[in-house]
């Protein structure tokens, strides 16, 4: 038992700097997330209680070791839809249950192996897309313009303005405060992340993240006393709810509404949540696998499991259903996390933050926060990255731009979408193309064709197969190879069997089959 303890708390002086980086990036994000689903200023702690489960619970029970869950915004128009339907936040909460048991189920169903089938041309775009849509997001709060949540993931917005308008609004109505904040923290970030700031004790364990929001804060004092009109207040800031009491802290609590039971709304809004969650969960594994340093693999069933008890947890005390997250899970990576403890102690802190010091917490400037976002983005989309992607081929860039552009201009999921169709495309291609080895020998009396078949020979193979099969010449001998595969698809035997007793006797083509199954062609 000693030995278990000691290996979980083995990589605390880098797990617990790393988990305090996570809490103030996920602080503003939870809050965001949380009005922009519920559209009620009453229920912002909806979005702390999901963080703190997607910290402590998701994070104990989870296989990923970097991977940090929350409520996520690709859930959001989902969410507030949702609430609109079923009247109330208290029913939606009892559709977050049932979605958290149909992902249990499906974890016990081993429906986790679809994550292992997202081409990882597609899951870079994402990570890139996700990057530069940080900073196009995060850059109207630099400039004071707080019109938008923190956490905004859509290309149209809430407000009728989309990404690229914002930029202008956010130039157009900018606060001095605001923008020297921005400006202190964004180098003080880029000269903490220099390795000679790390010759200091002090900045051995202290956070650039968090040394920065202190001094946001140090600085709107300062404007407070000698500039008041730079001062930032009210929207500028963390708006944290704060209890004035014990009973009114337990009121921030809601229980589901069980009475909603015989609503059939409920199961259509629990099973789009359970689908659209898991998917989100699993792409966000994927890639935060891909970031890994160390590249461990996460247990998606395991995962999809931890996922469904989050959500069973969450729903009952009045959360946001959950997912991981791609932008925590690489503010956790970045910040030197290095097992599922960091995760743990963001979600801790969370909870004991929300309950002691929410007044100090609202003191912090959303502009502070956007840069520690910024600088995230700037790491999941570096140049490095397309270029490398550049030097795969066609082949991989294309779907990788395909997925890049789709994310930024619609949202993650139809991003996904579009560009896995595009990746699929050239997988059906290069499957259409290298189905098997085609060698002609040309003979005094006729041509020996060879076509050895593919280790694997599926479906996809169909086409090319029948085509070559159907341009071979006249009075030649052919002979179809497949005791190098280790599987060959009925469709494929099929149409080689129609093609030696249907297709070749009227071609006068002699056909020699070596580890080809004989099988039975229907209709004939």
């Amino acid at each position: 038992m000693n030995k278990k303890i000691k290996s979980f708390f083995g990589e605390i002086q880098y797990d617990l700097p790393s988990g305090l980086v996570v809490y103030l990036v996920a602080l503003p994000l939870c809050l965001g997330v949380a009005l922009a689903s519920t559209g009620s200023p009453d229920l912002l702690f909806s979005g702390i209680i999901a963080g703190v489960i997607g910290g402590i619970v998701i994070g104990t029970l989870s296989g990923s070791a970097l991977g940090v869950s929350g409520p996520a915004a690709g859930l959001v128009v989902i969410v507030l839809t949702a609430i609109q339907t079923l009247g109330s936040f208290e029913a939606f909460l009892l559709a977050v249950v049932f979605a958290g048991i149909l992902q249990l189920i499906a974890g016990f169903l081993k429906a986790g192996i679809i994550g292992y089938y997202f081409p990882s041309s597609v899951i870079k775009g994402m990570l890139a897309a996700i990057g530069i849509t940080l900073i196009l997001k995060e850059i109207p709060h630099v400039f004071g313009y707080d019109e938008v949540f923190m956490g905004d993931e859509g290309f149209i917005q809430k407000d009728g303005h989309n990404t690229l308008t914002e930029l202008w609004y956010a130039l157009k109505y900018n606060s001095t405060g605001a923008l020297i904040i921005s400006t202190v923290s964004l180098t003080a970030l880029i000269l903490l992340e220099r390795p000679a700031m790390k010759k200091f004790k002090l900045f051995k364990f202290l956070p650039g993240a968090l040394f920065v929001v202190i001094l946001g804060v140090l600085l709107n004092f300062l404007f407070q006393e000698y500039f008041p009109e730079w001062v930032l207040k009210g929207k500028h800031l963390v708006q944290l709810p704060v209890a004035s009491g014990f009973e009114e802290f337990i009121g921030f609590f809601k229980s589901p509404d069980f009475s909603a039971i015989t609503n059939p709304d409920v199961y259509v809004t629990a099973i789009t949540l359970a689908i659209v969650a898991s998917l989100e969960t699993l792409l966000s594994v994927e890639a935060t696998d891909k970031l890994d340093p160390i590249k461990r693999s996460t247990p998606t069933n395991r995962e999809l499991k931890s996922q469904g008890i989050g959500n069973i947890l969450s729903g009952l005390i009045g959360g946001l259903p959950v997912t991981q997250v791609i932008v925590r899970s690489s503010a956790n990576i970045n910040s030197g996390g290095k097992t599922r403890l960091s995760t743990i102690i963001h979600g801790t802190i969370l909870l004991l933050s929300a309950i002691i010091i929410p007044r100090y917490l609202n003191l912090i400037p959303l502009a502070s926060l956007a840069c520690i976002l910024l600088l995230v983005g700037y790491k999941l989309s570096k140049y490095g990255l397309y270029r490398d992607m550049f030097k795969l081929g066609w082949d991989q860039f294309i779907p990788f731009v395909v997925t890049v552009t789709a994310i930024l201009f619609t949202d993650l999921l139809k991003g996904i979408f579009i560009g896995m169709q595009v990746a699929f495309y050239f997988i059906l291609r290069k499957n259409y193309k290298n189905s098997y080895h085609y060698h002609m020998e040309v003979t005094e009396n006729k041509n020996i064709i060879t076509l050895r078949l593919s280790e694997e020979v599926t479906f996809l193979n169909k086409g090319s197969i029948l085509q070559t099969l159907n341009h071979l010449p006249k009075d030649c001998k052919v002979i179809i190879d497949g005791s190098k595969s280790l599987n060959i698809d009925y469709d494929v035997l099929e149409i080689i069997q129609e093609f030696k007793q249907h297709t070749a006797p009227n071609k006068n083509i002699t056909v020699e089959t070596i580890g080809i199954a004989e099988v039975v062609v229907m209709g004939h």
